[in-house]
């Protein structure tokens, strides 16, 4: 029988909230060499629409809400979590997926969402933080396959402005005169550009 070569290893990344049981971020995701609508292979996404998603995500809050452990195996896929505050960080993965690099994702995921939100990580300020939230995700993870898992490292990439951004604006003088001096050179040049036609 072949090996599995592919890296796709998550179908799906979600955080829900225990108090409501509403979602907050959920990406699925389905294998990227994959032929589109085909829905039988490894790594297909068994949830398509977004009612069999919600139905799937109520299943899994209700099996995991008075869990001793990290990792169970949930209609046939293998799915490890961990609660913060009150919200449940849940990965989930295919059924003969490795739990330890999955795991390894949510205690990735849960570490740089700390050190992004300062250790405040609950529905609220998720909310509030949405797009630090989606960016750290992104970073984890992209079309399914793992790419980084150090929580420093995803936190520094999401937080960090870019560089050449940073030189540019520190040129700018925003004070009164420089405004000024801004607006009359646009004007000039409007001036130039309507006497050229």
């Amino acid at each position: 029988m072949p090996t599995n070569m592919s890296l796709f290893s998550v179908n799906a990344i979600l955080i829900l909230s225990t108090d409501d049981r509403s979602r907050i971020l959920t990406r699925y995701y389905s294998a990227p060499h994959a032929a589109p609508g085909s829905t039988n292979h490894p790594g297909a996404n068994p949830y398509p629409t977004v009612k069999e998603q919600k139905a799937f995500e109520k299943g899994l809050l209700e099996k995991t809400n008075k869990q001793t452990s990290d990792v169970i195996l949930y209609d046939g896929r293998v799915v490890v979590f961990k609660m913060e505050g009150d919200v449940m960080l849940y990965v989930v993965g295919g059924g003969d997926e490795n739990e330890i690099m999955l795991f390894g994702v949510v205690l990735a995921l849960r570490d740089a969402l700390t050190i992004l939100l300062k250790n405040s990580t609950d529905k609220r300020t998720l909310v509030e933080n949405y797009d630090l939230v989606s960016l750290a995700i992104d970073e984890i993870i992209d079309d399914g396959i793992i790419l980084e898992t150090d929580p420093v490292i995803i936190a520094s990439r999401v937080s960090k402005p870019p560089t050449q951004d940073i030189t540019s604006v520190k040129n700018i003088d925003l004070s009164e005169q420089g405004l000024l001096n801004a607006w009359e050179f646009g004007k000039l040049k409007l001036a130039e550009r309507m006497r050229q036609l």
